[in-house]
């Protein structure tokens, strides 16, 4: 089983389309959605990209951040449905998950009881924690701030 991380908290699949791995789709018009490997171009799915309701990226490791750069490709491609990472993803890596697109993360009940929802809850205002807002928050009412964040 799996546990769906969104800002809301945890929750149980809602999906209920078969999700086609990305090899099996050639000659198929009927696809909802689509599992992407972190090793493909998101250019393989440009014709199908209005009609798919999910697209779940994989992540085989947590140290391999490639299914960002494929999240951040579907977004600029103008992909506006679900967006899924799914696999070793880590409460750690769940701003960077919102940040490059994904709209939810799917995790192993393993994973989930090892990092409960309480730790995901934490990096759930994904916008407010970056460096440039850090910054300029600690520099506020200092004369400096302006020159020291300008341009950035």
């Amino acid at each position: 089983m799996s546990v769906i991380v969104t800002d809301r908290g945890f929750a149980a699949e809602d999906f209920g389309a078969e999700i086609i791995p990305l090899d099996a789709i050639e000659g198929r018009n009927d696809i909802a959605a689509v599992d992407l490997p972190p090793t493909a171009d998101p250019l393989a799915l440009r014709d199908l990209l209005p009609g798919l309701k999910l697209i779940r990226v994989a992540f085989p490791a947590f140290s391999d951040g490639r299914g960002f750069t494929v999240a951040r490709r579907l977004r600029a491609m103008g992909y506006a449905g679900r967006l899924r990472a799914a696999g070793h993803v880590l409460a750690d890596q769940y701003t960077m998950a919102r940040r490059v697109g994904f709209d939810e993360v799917e995790i192993s009940d393993d994973l989930a009881a090892r990092q409960p929802a309480d730790q995901w809850a934490f990096r759930t205002d994904w916008k407010a924690h970056d460096y440039q807002s850090r910054l300029r928050a600690r520099l506020a009412g200092s004369a400096a701030a302006p020159d020291i964040v300008e341009g950035a």
